[in-house]
């Protein structure tokens, strides 16, 4: 089983884990992805995701962050996109409950 979320986000910093850029998510959607937190997180409240900036596709895991979703923007991904903080990103994830 997954589930799919699109969403549109502004590029921030955060000096938590690296890779330092994410892309929060929508409340609404972080709502959903809550919901599912309990069968598809590995642990912390992090779950393991699939997604898609641009052409670029990456796997790693959403982090809970002030009743919100952070997706974490790796560094080969800000490179591919040439992104920066305060990008505006097109964004999409896939939640496999076979990946947390």
């Amino acid at each position: 089983m997954s589930m799919e979320f699109c969403f549109e986000a502004t590029l921030i910093e955060w000096r938590g884990p690296a890779p330092f850029v994410f892309a929060p998510i929508p409340f609404e959607d972080s709502l959903a992805i809550k919901d599912l937190a309990k069968q598809a997180s590995y642990g912390w409240g992090c779950i393991a995701v699939m997604a898609i900036i641009g052409a670029t596709e990456f796997k790693t895991s959403l982090i809970p962050k002030d009743g919100r979703f952070l997706l974490p923007v790796k560094l080969l991904v800000q490179r591919a996109e040439n992104l920066q903080i305060g990008d505006e990103i097109a964004a999409k994830i896939c939640i496999n409950f076979a990946l947390g």
